[in-house]
């Protein structure tokens, strides 16, 4: 129920829903970037089998992990301006296709230039990918349902790593490394077919959305940006407030002005340390359970599935947290996964050799780590304008994956030189950077919302 601006008649209530079609468009999206962070995975459990086969150090093997990072960070910011000059249904599929096509691709060669190539073609066209999967979120569901949406879609990107190491394993064991590769190429293909006839750019384009869901997002979008729910405002405490710095910020309307913005650098930059964590885990983990813990291949797939498990039920929950509890305030969960990885990444230089154990902990690290990870893409909607939103998501998402390129690369070097332990101290670090950079930027709150905390 919203009151009508600048009226002092009854309230107006908002249309009865009489269909949910953006719940099954973010049931897409889960589907979608499920099978995009499958292709994205399946590289660390054929690693330690390309490695015996190249005859490659650990350090190649990072570059080879790297490559996919560094071609998707080079191409997030311009995927930011593709997606806001053609739409979400022309650029979706086409990226999900070419991310197909570079997949298949790298079961053809035996040249390992080739096989870097082709990983590069694979980053760069999965690149724009999560602009359009969030500018989707960001233009068909209100602001109250964004967090837990986003929270579904990057519980996607860990519910791929959780398949990953279980169907790889059996693929390998049947056939060989290789045909990882060509049977995980198929399902995007069909999937970009599937998006391309059926889901438009906004709600109002859709045959499969009413007029009354069409009117019930735009009017709770709009009521949102002039109205706040002063009693969710008030269920945040006045100590976190403080905390985690709330004030009254701008919208950003122009792209020099997210260019500009600290909250969005800063946003990126805090990231750009967790998104290289988490691609250390995809990448290296299954590397770390055989030659380090000295795990069959079979118990290796189910052992590297569970940080993945534990960060379905993060996203999840942590989505869940943001928009209900805590009134969309982001930084909380953010703040805290931060801190909690720091301490999780400190705990696995203790491991244990118990494989139930080992299960347990690498599941609590996986859903620590990604309690506040959704928050950080959902942060830049609450500072920008729809039309601004792919461009600040761009430049964060920039940031993050620069991380997710760099830090498995580092990690084969020091692999080279030192050992696991000095490994997972190095990501402790960076998890408190992160802490400390996503300390300094703003909690963004409307004018009617500053008076109340």
């Amino acid at each position: 129920m919203i009151l009508p601006e600048n009226s002092k008649s009854e309230p107006v209530r908002i249309p009865i829903k009489k269909t949910n079609f953006r719940w099954w468009i973010a049931a897409l999206i889960f589907v979608v970037y499920t099978i995009a962070t499958a292709d994205r995975a399946n590289l660390g459990v054929a690693l330690p089998y390309i490695q015996k086969e190249f005859g490659i150090s650990n350090t190649e093997a990072g570059t080879l992990v790297s490559l996919l990072f560094f071609g998707y960070a080079a191409s997030q910011i311009p995927g930011s301006f593709i997606v806001k000059r053609f739409g979400v249904r022309k650029v979706l599929p086409t990226s999900m296709f070419f991310t197909s096509i570079f997949t298949a691709l790298m079961a053809t060669t035996s040249s390992m230039p080739f096989l870097k190539f082709f990983r590069v073609g694979l980053g760069v066209s999965e690149g724009p990918l999560p602009i359009a999967c969030t500018t989707t979120i960001n233009n068909w569901f209100p602001s109250k349902e964004k967090g837990t949406v986003t929270g579904l879609y990057l519980a996607a990107s860990k519910f791929g790593p959780v398949i990953v190491p279980v169907i790889s394993v059996i693929i390998i064991e049947i056939y060989g490394w290789r045909e990882i590769f060509l049977l995980f190429a198929i399902p995007g293909i069909i999937l970009a077919l599937v998006w391309y006839f059926i889901i438009p750019n906004k709600p109002s384009e859709s045959k499969f959305c009413s007029l009354e869901e069409s009117q019930y997002i735009e009017n709770e979008q709009t009521a949102e940006k002039k109205h706040t729910d002063t009693y969710n405002t008030k269920k945040s405490p006045l100590w976190l407030d403080k905390l985690i710095r709330v004030k009254k910020v701008n919208y950003l309307k122009s792209v020099s002005e997210v260019f500009r913005s600290w909250n969005i650098i800063g946003n990126a930059l805090g990231y750009l340390f967790m998104v290289g964590i988490v691609n250390v885990i995809m990448s290296w983990i299954p590397t770390y359970l055989i030659t380090e813990k000295h795990f069959t291949s079979v118990k290796m797939g189910f052992l590297a599935s569970a940080p993945f498990m534990g960060a379905v039920v993060g996203n999840l929950i942590g989505g869940w947290i943001s928009d209900r509890l805590l009134s969309k305030r982001r930084k909380p969960l953010m703040l805290l996964s931060a801190l909690c990885t720091s301490f999780m990444m400190y705990s696995l230089i203790y491991a244990p050799n118990n494989s139930i154990l080992l299960g347990i902990l690498l599941f609590t690290t996986g859903l620590l780590l990604n309690l506040g990870y959704s928050a950080f893409s959902v942060y830049s909607m609450g500072v920008t304008t729809k039309e601004t939103y792919p461009i600040a998501y761009g430049i964060v998402n920039t940031g993050g994956q620069i991380g997710g390129a760099v830090a498995p690369l580092l990690v084969g070097i020091i692999l080279d030189s030192y050992n696991w332990h000095i490994v997972f101290i190095f990501l402790s670090i960076c998890s408190i950077l992160s802490l400390l950079i996503i300390s300094t930027i703003d909690e963004p709150i409307d004018d009617t919302d500053i008076e109340t905390v």
